[in-house]
């Protein structure tokens, strides 16, 4: 039976702390951090989300390789399906852009959705490639 600790190995959940601070630091740079308010919440939900779809996809894409060379991930080991894994990519692909298109509107859709599309891209073909 598939654990939550077995799920947030998966996604590696500790990791996606410091995505707020990428948000953050790009308002600030920006000069829109004050002007944020609330959906900063909301847009640092959403790139944690996108982080971690990124983290799901990649070990089902990888789930082959990593039975020959690291059998105790999530996948190989057998505590978490594939297609569990790729449900959650899935999931938290479309929870990311949502929160992003609630707390932002179009215009964090507009940087959302070729975020997710390069995220499964590089997950699923360009990853050992020269554009990955």
């Amino acid at each position: 039976m598939t654990t939550l600790s077995d799920l947030a190995e998966l996604v590696r959940a500790p990791a996606a702390l410091s995505v707020p601070g990428d948000v953050l630091a790009g308002a600030a740079v920006a000069g829109t951090l004050g002007a944020l308010g609330a959906r900063a919440c909301g847009l640092c939900a959403a790139s944690v989300c996108l982080y971690w779809a990124g983290m799901a996809a990649n070990d089902w894409a990888d789930r082959e390789l990593d039975a020959r060379e690291r059998p105790g991930r999530p996948i190989p080991s057998g505590r978490v399906p594939a297609s569990t894994a790729l449900g959650m990519a899935a999931g938290l692909t479309a929870g990311g852009l949502a929160l992003a298109g609630l707390a932002g509107g179009w215009r964090a859709l507009g940087v959302a959705v070729p975020l997710a599309g390069a995220v499964w891209s590089y997950d699923l073909w360009l990853k050992g490639t020269a554009a990955g």
